[in-house]
């Protein structure tokens, strides 16, 4: 009998994380490398927020467990940042409080697949996507949109991967890891396309308040009412507020499914660590100030980095309109000598681009098809330059 169950074992491991994990071992190790993999602001929380986490502790009434779903007043106060970001109403009922946002993803499709559900995937993709829908029994559709149509898949596409075993469309933006932004005639336009299709539609809305330039965030449970209540919304605090730490995320429905994802999460957590949720509530009932503090430094990062990145030859780097990466093609350079080496993989080009010149970088492999390389600028503007410019020199040398 195998040691480790087969749903267990083929999961692959987090690519960015993995990628985060060596950066920080080697530079424990003392080389000086530069890490671009974690999309982790390098800001720390806001203060406030903090004093609220720091007050709670000492107050023993959070010593205790908690609800399952969240605090009240943190379900009740996620309903009204909603409704104030997205403009979809909510009652506190229908917001579950998670350990973060990938627990969010995970209740999600648990709640709602059967075996061989399918679920249309827009791909790149973030790299938990398509293994918390096999956990749950489902069957991950890649849709692939590529640079030449930024990143953004069409209704036409999505025609082409509905089969009688579609039940979710998976919608995001902006988009991990390729920060494309949906305008608001397009989200509109997908959702009402779900809509005819009778499909659920999951929406990471997590980098909502992270767009540059002439962009919007758009939520489609507002864009589409088409959906009516087939909509769920999955959230967090980690990016807008630097918590990433602080592992807090939710996911907001339809009544009975916000009811058996809780009980689900029963089963598997119980309550998120109340300090963490008294912080989130700091969070989400507060100002915005520092959030567009750090949008801006996001903002002059995108610029430094993008513009750097399609200096190199090789290197097709889109301008992101959202999130905090930079995804580039590179398919220009594969296949061509540098230091030695040919790479033929995006994941080979990573391996050796860590090597050679101590800079860490997640290959497309971890989102989707081989070519690209994921980059977050979410990192001080030192390190950005510094990084880019190693970056450049290792492959400048390609012949």
């Amino acid at each position: 009998m195998p040691r480790i169950s087969r749903r267990i074992g083929s999961i692959a491991e987090s690519a960015t994380l993995a990628v985060d994990a060596k950066a920080k071992a080697m530079k424990a190790a003392g080389r000086p490398v530069i890490g671009f993999g974690a999309g982790e602001p390098d800001f720390p929380t806001p203060d406030y927020i903090v004093e609220a986490a720091v007050a709670a502790a000492r107050n023993p009434k959070y010593h205790r467990y908690s609800p399952a779903a969240g605090l009240p007043e943190l379900r009740a106060a996620v309903a009204e940042k909603t409704m104030r970001d997205s403009g979809y109403q909510l009652e506190p009922s229908q917001v579950m409080v998670t350990n973060g946002g990938k627990q969010a993803v995970y209740n999600a499709f648990a709640t709602l697949l059967d075996p061989g559900d399918e679920v249309i995937m827009p791909t790149p993709f973030w790299t938990t996507y398509p293994e918390a829908i096999r956990l749950a029994g489902g069957v991950p559709v890649e849709v692939f949109a590529g640079p030449e149509q930024g990143y953004k898949v069409t209704i036409d596409q999505l025609e082409a991967a509905v089969t009688p075993k579609t039940k979710v469309l998976l919608f995001v933006s902006p988009s991990n890891p390729t920060g494309a932004v949906y305008s608001p005639e397009q989200v509109a336009e997908i959702g009402r396309w779900a809509a005819s299709k009778d499909l659920w539609v999951i929406t990471d809305e997590i980098y909502e308040h992270l767009t540059y330039d002439d962009a919007v965030f758009t939520s489609i449970a507002t864009a589409a009412p088409e959906l009516g209540d087939k909509v769920i919304i999955l959230n967090g605090v980690a990016k807008t507020y630097a918590m990433t730490g602080w592992r807090v995320g939710w996911m907001a429905g339809p009544l009975d499914v916000i009811k058996a994802a809780t009980n689900l999460q029963s089963h598997a957590t119980s309550n998120v660590s109340n300090v963490s949720q008294v912080a989130a509530l700091a969070a989400v009932s507060g100002p915005l100030d520092a959030v567009a503090e750090m949008r801006a430094a996001f903002d002059r990062r995108r610029k430094a980095m993008v513009s750097a990145l399609n200096a190199i030859d090789g290197v097709n780097c889109p301008v992101p309109e959202g999130a905090f990466y930079a995804y580039s093609d590179v398919r220009g350079l594969l296949g061509k000598e540098i230091r030695g080496v040919v790479p033929h993989t995006s994941a080979e080009l990573a391996a050796l681009i860590l090597e050679h010149v101590e800079v860490a970088v997640v290959p497309g492999e971890a989102f989707g098809p081989s070519g690209f390389i994921r980059m977050s600028y979410a990192l001080g503007d030192d390190d950005l330059a510094e990084g880019v410019s190693r970056l450049a020199t290792l492959l400048g040398e390609a012949k």
